[in-house]
């Protein structure tokens, strides 16, 4: 279906016939008014604000197919399962899939009978789904880039094919017929400027149209408390979770041996709980997600695998039980809570401030930098012996850790790539600071040292000058 003003009524229709809603939130209807014309956009909306929605229908109401590009096999699994049990031609593909089901998409994506494929960037990039979707009978509309905060936190150090993106477009427009056209978006609830600029640099978005919403939510009261001990912090989270015993609740740790000896110590408290992360099989994660979301489970001690895409709209509580070390990252997980408007709390607990008497969480910080540095050290050597130019498959057989140098060179601005396979280092070029990802923990430091409104913290941090000049909450512990 070509766009046509008429276009977002039919939009509409379809919603209500699909979905049983009667009408857009803003902005969904102006997102998917952009999408049905082609344009590059850029959304941030907080979490539970209907994003999915936002690309799902315009995927659907145009002929060829859309693809989505997810960050974790859970996130993708739940938004397919949903469209397929309304009968909507979605599907997905990753490692872990059953052989038989693997072909059977591969198939369906042969025949042009998908409107939505689901898909890792590095399933997007693997040989023989990219040979499939590069071929002229495909026609292939838009490029959803999902959970876009991801390409940021993540792209790197920890999934390097993001940095492998932008060419994506440009690559695919080669083989398909002349006056095609794909757009690109990217929808996520976190990225400050800074983070934007990266997105939209990464993804080469050609004059993005921008619905940026404030993450400010009014009934998420924020608290950040003070332990002074390991068996201090033990401590408060049973407290805490003694004082709601009807009540649904998330627990965020940093690491999977985390989860699991804090899953550990409060069973043996008597609570029913699971430790979830991303080293799970699928079934044992679907089973604890389901577990959950029909309070079997009133809570998941649970590492940032655990939550995006999820909808569980009464989540009365959020207990970071260590602070994350990103700002994106902590509002991502407060999201969670209170989705259906009605009051919950996100409660963080920090280690004494000096780190003498408890230092767990300066170590864990320091851990984290230390690693970052190496990382980005021992890139600028492999970026010595590696060819300058190649093909990034091939480079990766001789040199294992060649794909994170690779990322790193682009993102210092040493490296480009002529597509998403073959790169040219410019061993000339300037090395650019890459200090953001240095800069980045010490904003949340500040953020859990601040004395004023929290909330205006966080709305300055993410660029909502306007909407931070006059904030105070009045319902954050600061504001109390």
């Amino acid at each position: 279906m070509k766009y046509e003003p008429t276009s977002l009524n039919q939009a509409r229709a379809a919603f209500k016939q699909i979905w049983g809603y009667d009408d857009f939130r803003p902005p969904q209807g102006e997102i998917v008014s952009s999408l049905l014309a082609g344009k590059d956009t850029m959304i941030i909306m907080p979490t539970g604000g209907g994003k999915s929605i936002c690309f799902q229908l315009p995927a659907l109401l145009q002929t060829g197919l859309t693809l989505v590009i997810s960050p974790l096999v859970a996130l993708m699994e739940n938004q397919v399962q949903e469209l397929r049990d309304r009968n909507l031609p979605a599907a997905l593909l990753h490692s872990q899939l059953p052989a038989q089901q693997r072909q059977q998409t591969m198939q369906s994506l042969q025949q042009n009978k998908l409107r939505l494929l689901y898909l890792s960037p590095e399933t997007l990039l693997s040989k023989p789904v990219w040979e499939i979707i590069s071929q002229p009978h495909i026609p292939i509309n838009g490029l959803i880039l999902d959970e876009a905060h991801c390409l940021v936190q993540w792209g790197d150090t920890f999934r390097p094919a993001y940095r492998r993106l932008g060419t994506v477009r440009s690559a695919l427009l080669k083989s398909k017929p002349e006056g095609t056209k794909i757009a690109i978006a990217a929808f996520t609830a976190t990225a400050n400027p800074q983070a934007q600029q990266t997105i939209n640099k990464v993804l080469q978005l050609h004059k993005p149209e921008a619905f940026l919403l404030s993450p400010y939510r009014s009934n998420l009261h924020l608290q950040v408390q003070t332990v002074w001990t390991r068996r201090g912090r033990r401590q408060q989270l049973l407290n805490f979770i003694k004082a709601r015993p009807k009540e649904a609740g998330l627990v965020y740790v940093r690491t999977r041996k985390d989860s699991e000896n804090l899953a550990d110590l409060l069973e043996d408290a008597g609570y029913k709980t699971a430790a979830y992360h991303a080293g799970l099989s699928p079934e044992s994660r679907r089973k604890i997600e389901t577990a959950w979301l029909n309070n079997d489970l009133k809570f998941v001690v649970c590492s940032c695998a655990f939550g995006m895409g999820i909808n569980k709209p009464d989540v009365r509580w959020v207990v970071h039980f260590q602070a994350p070390l990103l700002l994106s990252e902590y509002i991502q997980e407060i999201g969670r809570g209170g989705r259906d408007g009605k009051s919950a709390i996100a409660l963080t607990l920090i280690s004494e401030p000096t780190g003498l008497l408890y230092p767990d969480d300066k170590q864990r910080a320091q851990f984290f930098q230390d690693k970052l540095r190496s990382q980005f050290r021992e890139a600028q050597q492999l970026a010595k012996q590696l060819p300058a130019k190649g093909d990034a498959d091939a480079v990766g057989r001789e040199f294992p850790e060649s794909a994170i140098a690779l990322s790193i060179l682009h993102s210092s601005g040493q490296l480009r790539w002529e597509d998403p396979f073959n790169y040219a280092i410019d061993k000339s070029a300037q090395q650019k600071s890459v200090k953001q990802n240095f800069t980045a923990p010490e904003e949340m430091a500040k953020y859990l040292k601040h004395r004023e409104c929290r909330w205006q913290f966080l709305l300055q941090a993410f660029g909502f000058t306007k909407e931070a000049t006059s904030m105070r909450c009045g319902h954050c512990d600061n504001c109390r």
